[in-house]
């Protein structure tokens, strides 16, 4: 079916009045965009954020934004024009609407799952590695090792540069019978790939169900059967010992968990680490040194930065 959106750019003062007329005029859903958020995180909680970009409250509309959505039907003006004649009517009540203005589009329904499916093609990273889509077909050439992946509503087509970082150090550290640990698996491209280097076993953590779902069907899609994926929290009894530990997730949360590495690994086993920015690399790297490692390689690739290191 089609959908109605109906757009109310209205002060901050109206944002319930005018939440609450959509929610009496029936709506499907309900958006609020209001920049008073992502102030507020930038302000109480920037240190918890690698991915904020102030940026992001620059040209935004000087309000709140609240967007209402409803089937397309017989009834669909009568609705549009309550909420139009209520909100209208709102300064009566001594709300100070401002300038509100009110918008009304008709937005086609699509299989918006389908439709990034299309843009999600085939393509290649390190040295052999090749990413295909479940629902792409791939050729393969002498010495690809491709990986299937569905990634669902879980993280990691692998064509972020953090993914390709981890991806270009397992090549070079995994070697045949090594354990190795993925932790935050999302969707277990590392942890697949380190199946398909030759390790004799794999465990993935992830504390997402989606992503453990997502994670153990890629596996058996892949043919990874020594990958096991379980849910936890980092490190948090992880009953594991690891040739090789990975983590592409944030520099404050690898920060964290570098002093409880030595539970799951032992002299000279690897840590391969992402997803951080580059101007974190610093603080990632004392950490390390600090907790027994020894920096094998750094990787900086646009924004971020990674590393592979040694536990002496």
């Amino acid at each position: 079916m089609d959908w109605i959106e109906i757009i109310v750019k209205t002060t901050y003062e109206a944002k319930e009045a005018v939440t609450n007329i959509l929610h009496e005029a029936m709506v499907s859903g309900i958006v609020i965009e209001d920049p008073n958020d992502i102030i507020n995180l930038l302000k109480d909680e920037q240190e918890r954020w690698d991915y904020l970009d102030e940026d992001l409250i620059q040209d935004y509309y000087d309000g709140v934004v609240i967007k209402g959505y409803f089937e397309n039907n017989k009834d669909s003006v009568e609705k549009v024009d309550y909420v139009k004649e209520q909100i209208n009517m709102l300064p009566r009540y001594d709300l100070d609407i401002g300038m509100t203005e009110i918008e009304v589009q008709n937005i086609e329904d699509r299989d918006w799952n389908s439709e990034w499916k299309k843009s999600f093609k085939p393509f290649r990273l390190g040295d052999r590695v090749v990413i295909k889509p479940s629902w792409e077909d791939y050729i393969p050439t002498e010495g690809d090792i491709v990986i299937e992946i569905d990634p669902g509503s879980a993280f990691g087509t692998g064509s972020h540069e953090t993914t390709s970082i981890c991806i270009e150090q397992l090549e070079k550290h995994v070697t045949i019978g090594e354990k190795v640990l993925d932790i935050g698996t999302g969707s277990g491209i590392l942890g697949i790939l380190a199946s398909k280097l030759g390790a004799s076993q794999v465990l993935g953590i992830d504390k997402d169900d989606d992503s453990i779902r997502v994670a153990k069907e890629n596996a058996r899609i892949n043919g990874c059967f020594n990958m096991d994926v379980q849910k936890g929290n980092l490190l948090e009894n992880i009953d594991f010992s690891a040739d090789i530990v990975v983590s592409n997730i944030t520099a404050d949360i690898i920060i964290k968990m570098i002093s409880d590495l030595h539970s799951v690994m032992g002299e000279n086993s690897i840590f391969i680490g992402s997803g951080i920015l580059s101007k974190k690399m610093d603080m990632v790297e004392e950490a390390l040194i600090g907790n027994g490692f020894e920096i094998i390689e750094k990787t900086f690739k646009g924004e971020w930065a990674g590393f592979s290191a040694r536990l002496v």
